[in-house]
């Protein structure tokens, strides 16, 4: 894809038919970057990165806020987080088909702000997926219980250093592999097994066999401000699957704006759904009882056996997921350097200086999965393991770590970054904007030869990009507030993070 509109104007002496028809050659995609994966899969994928073992907190959420406000703020979370997933799809589009990373729009907008991004990405993933981890462990002996009465007589059954050990070596290949797109089958079979969590939850409130432990219900009232404070964080992180959005955009056979929207919309949707539905059903099986597990609340029997050991496949298939972007964010961190005063962008540079990622000339690595070298990626993939792994051995909570890495990482991830990203590149002055303006000028200009308004849809248009740039650096300081109230509740009220 070509550099700024300025300069692509400079090489032809008009801008006729023909330097329309390279503009659109440009950014019509390419075999090499042409995505194949289906609409179906990419939602599947983007689905099981939001729904994680978090979905067992929302009753206790739930009954922090009152039902009323409860499902306000999932609803409202949900907004924020498409909406944030929505600007990375406008941000996709000043990017060559194929190649849009954070460490690209990095590159473009604060080139020496990337590391610090990136960084950022590779922390908050490596930390989940320890997590991850640490829940099998902490799950699966109780699961070989419940099917097996003399487990404790046979140490290895009930060690939790054993079954990390073991759903670690299930999950190593799927971490080796490039392309999200071959996860799907994986994610299907983690969204069944979250699946039978809800049809538990619900039935079990269906069924009433809850109510000997039932406390009281609030529908309105709430649970104080510090509660609901500590509860918010919970809420706001359960939507966090931003760093695979890029790739999911990469790889996606239709990357319409239609086919892309209704990704972000349709798996936002579909988990808000699921969190109401557990967060309400959860909440009046058990009232102001209910904790933060509610799976461990219901009687011992085969059914509650099942589900624990469906939590332990959705955190086991989950954690590939999470390796996936750490490691092109840990690739990025290893290959950035100081940008120079050579490189700084400027309409009246050349392509090859200005932004290289989008000139014919020779590219900066993009920090996609799919650009690393063979034994990079090898050496990555297996110290992102060994790491995992060791952390998971040796401790046994996470929980405060993860308070503030979700703080500081899922905000950036979620908000920050996609609403600062989108308002610099979109700024009316940007080499970039100007070339996809004038590029969306043109389809209008032949819209009007159609028969259609172009003044009209020009009017439209413009209206619509200066509400999206304020609305995208709203959602900037949203995140920023977001963080500071995060950290300020982990600090005095050991709130937690995702």
């Amino acid at each position: 894809m070509p550099g700024s509109y300025t300069s692509i104007a400079g090489q032809s002496g008009n801008t006729s038919d023909s330097s329309r028809g390279r503009r659109r050659r440009a950014t019509r995609p390419s075999k090499d970057h042409a995505g194949q994966a289906s609409w179906f899969s990419s939602n599947v994928n983007l689905v099981n990165t939001i729904i994680g073992a978090g979905t067992l907190a929302m009753p206790l959420a739930m009954s922090h806020m009152g039902i009323l406000l409860g499902t306000v703020v999932i609803l409202w979370s949900g907004m924020t987080a498409a909406f944030g997933l929505y600007l990375q799809t406008r941000c996709a589009r000043y990017l060559e088909r194929g190649k849009a990373s954070f460490f690209a729009l990095s590159q473009i907008t604060y080139p020496n702000a990337a590391v610090i991004f990136d960084a950022a990405i590779a922390i908050k993933c490596f930390g989940v997926g320890v997590s991850y981890l640490i829940i099998i462990g902490d799950l699966m002996p109780g699961v070989v219980r419940g099917f097996y009465e003399g487990a404790d007589s046979v140490d290895f059954l009930v060690n939790r250093h054993f079954w990390v050990t073991v759903f670690m070596l299930v999950v190593i290949p799927l971490a080796f592999l490039r392309r999200l797109d071959s996860l799907k089958y994986t994610s299907i079979i983690a969204l069944i097994s979250i699946s039978y969590l809800v049809v538990l939850v619900v039935f079990h409130f269906i069924k009433g066999d809850t109510l000997a432990q039932k406390g009281p219900v609030r529908v309105i009232q709430w649970g104080g401000l510090t509660t609901v404070l500590k509860s918010f964080p919970v809420i706001v992180f359960a939507y966090t699957c931003h760093q695979n959005m890029f790739s999911i955009l990469n790889e996606i056979k239709d990357n319409s704006h239609r086919s892309t929207t209704s990704v972000v919309g349709s798996s936002i949707g579909s988990a808000a759904a699921v969190y109401i539905l557990v967060a309400i059903t959860g909440y009046l099986s058990f009232g102001d009882n209910v904790l933060g597990n509610i799976v461990g609340m219901y009687v011992p029997s085969v059914a509650s056996t099942i589900a624990k050991a469906a939590i332990v496949i959705l955190v086991m298939f989950s954690y590939p997921l999470q390796v996936h972007p750490c490691r092109a964010s840990v690739d990025a961190v290893l290959k950035w350097r100081p940008n120079t005063k050579g490189t700084k962008n400027s309409p009246n540079s050349s392509p090859s200086r200005t932004v290289p990622l989008l000139s014919g000339g020779t590219p900066q690595p993009t920090a996609r999965n799919d650009t690393i070298g063979e034994l990079r990626f090898a050496v990555i993939t297996t110290c992102i393991i060994i790491l995992s792994y060791t952390a998971a051995m040796t401790i046994s909570s996470l929980d405060k770590v993860l308070a503030y890495v979700g703080s500081t990482g899922s905000t950036s991830i979620s908000f920050i970054l996609p609403g600062l990203f989108y308002y610099k590149i979109s700024a009316p002055d940007s080499p970039h904007h100007q070339r996809l303006t004038k590029e969306d000028d043109d389809e209008s200009a032949d819209e009007e030869e159609g028969g259609n308004s172009g003044s009209s849809l020009l009017g439209s248009s413009q209206w619509r990009q200066t509400m999206l740039r304020k609305l995208s650096l709203a959602l900037a300081i949203y995140g920023f507030l977001v963080m500071i109230l995060c950290l300020g509740t982990n600090l005095f009220f050991g709130g937690s993070g995702h």
